[in-house]
């Protein structure tokens, strides 16, 4: 049985930008997930805004052919209905923090399907979820 982990967009995002500071240590984590025998799921919501900021920062072209290498090697996961609305009701619980909707459905989708998220983005230590490391 191979196991999951939920990716965030900062490491999507640094494996594709060589110029990224976190590039190397993408990388390095991708190496480690596939020696571990982890398989990488994406939710929707993170693909879009990844795909956005790559689109942006690197290019239609570097874009274009990165999201085919992203559909052809992760798993892709549709939030539900129900997980939007709990990831709306989670950003009132820290009005004093900046959290944005991709972060909490990731949130919600990894308790629902209890998977470990990787990302380098604090804001999900302080919501206590599992992280990989």
């Amino acid at each position: 049985m191979r196991l999951a982990i939920l990716a965030d967009t900062g490491p999507l995002y640094a494996a594709a930008d060589p110029s990224d500071q976190y590039h190397r240590r993408a990388h390095e984590e991708l190496r480690r997930l596939g020696k571990q025998g982890h398989s990488v799921v994406i939710a929707y919501p993170t693909l879009l805004e990844a795909y956005t900021l790559v689109l942006r920062r690197l290019g239609p072209e570097f874009a274009h052919a990165w999201l085919e290498e992203v559909l052809t090697g992760s798993g892709l996961i549709n939030p539900t209905a129900r997980d939007y609305s709990e990831a709306a009701r989670r950003t009132r619980d820290y009005p004093d923090q900046p959290l944005t909707l991709f972060d909490t459905v990731l949130a919600v989708l990894s308790e629902r399907l209890a998977l470990p998220i990787w990302t380098y983005d604090r804001h999900f230590e302080m919501m206590r979820m599992k992280l990989w490391r």
